[in-house]
């Protein structure tokens, strides 16, 4: 079983949804993330996952390998350009759509900035638990 997260630049959201998803899946489960392009890590994804006890600092940004994308059971896009740009997927794909905010693009203090990077996450948290109970994939 493979679940794929995909956003554009694999900087924060999907960072974010991997991080939490390894920490949720049974044995068996592998999960990875990847963009349509790939952009450094976001320091601030990384801080507000350690807040949670999920270290994602050695994450690194990879654009989607088609190959692998073909084989994976869900392509699951957290954002809007993603899921227009993502690569066409055969039908046994199951692709879904979680449209989440960038937070990189938040604006405003620092403190205002990191509070929704924290919703951000809390949103991605959410409903990656909320899934993987569906699919009877939560550890």
């Amino acid at each position: 079983m493979l679940i794929c997260f995909i956003c554009t630049g694999n900087s924060c959201r999907s960072q974010m949804a991997e991080g939490f998803a390894r920490e949720m899946v049974k044995d068996g489960v592998y999960v990875r993330s990847a963009g349509v392009e790939a952009h450094p890590l976001n320091t601030r994804a990384v801080q507000v996952m350690r807040e949670v006890g999920i270290d994602i600092s050695a994450y690194q940004s990879k654009v989607m390998d088609t190959d692998r994308l073909r084989h994976a059971d869900y392509a699951i896009t957290l954002c809007g350009d993603a899921k227009d740009r993502c690569p066409v997927t055969p039908p046994e794909v199951t692709r879904l759509h979680w449209g989440f905010e960038d937070p990189a693009r938040a604006q405003g203090s620092e403190d205002e900035i990191m509070a929704i990077f924290r919703q951000v996450r809390d949103g991605i948290r959410a409903q990656i638990e909320h899934f993987l109970q569906e699919q009877n994939l939560l550890r």
